[in-house]
């Protein structure tokens, strides 16, 4: 477990995402990972923004009671097709029928984030809202892409920080980082809101 660095508050991700993980590791600051056992069902009549943001605070909430004297960072991901919110595949069958429902067709993914600041319980949270098209492929490279990568275990089974930018057409959203799952570009800014240095000489 790194130790925080001297005057820096103890930092948390509220994930157990590898994903997560190595975005976060770009920031050069010292963290830990605790993962928060949630509910992640959607509630009725939940939109796909307030789903994420919900889970995101739900999450960092639920770290708190663990961390009393943490900074921690919660993120969700809802992702949207023509009405129907898009979960985790988790096996080979329904990730290809995911794919093929979405070829063609523009994907809103919402990556909420927030940061609670634990001792002082101050949320600061937003929803980044990235918008993806998928070309129209057909159903064997589809399968095939599949099976390189076998990306089951992310929303729209596709991985655009890997061989999934091959499905993509269009990639639209202020932060690059969103669609991977952690937008660093709005976390760095609640950071430094926090107090926290993210220029820091070790």
């Amino acid at each position: 477990m790194p130790a925080a660095l001297p005057d820096q508050p103890r930092l948390i991700l509220a994930s157990s995402s590898p994903y997560r993980r190595a975005l976060l590791d770009r920031l050069r600051i010292p963290f830990e990972m605790i993962t928060p056992d949630l509910d992640e069902t959607p509630w009725p009549n939940e939109t796909p923004a307030a789903t994420a943001l919900r889970l995101a605070q739900a999450k960092a909430r639920k770290v708190a009671i663990q961390a009393p004297d943490a900074l921690i960072i919660g993120a969700d991901q809802v992702a949207l097709c023509e009405g129907q919110q898009l979960g985790k595949a988790g096996n080979h069958a329904k990730a290809l029928a995911q794919l093929q429902s979405m070829r063609g067709r523009t994907i809103e993914f919402h990556s909420a984030l927030c940061v609670y600041d634990a001792p002082r319980n101050i949320m600061q949270s937003a929803d980044i809202l990235t918008q993806v098209r998928l070309r129209d492929l057909p159903d064997e490279e589809l399968d095939a892409y599949l099976r390189i990568e076998q990306p089951y275990d992310v929303a729209g089974s596709a991985k655009a920080e890997g061989l999934g930018i091959a499905l993509l057409e269009s990639v639209q959203s202020h932060d690059p980082t969103a669609l991977i799952g952690l937008p660093l570009i709005e976390l760095t800014q609640m950071l430094r809101a926090t107090g926290l240095k993210l220029f820091t000489v070790r």
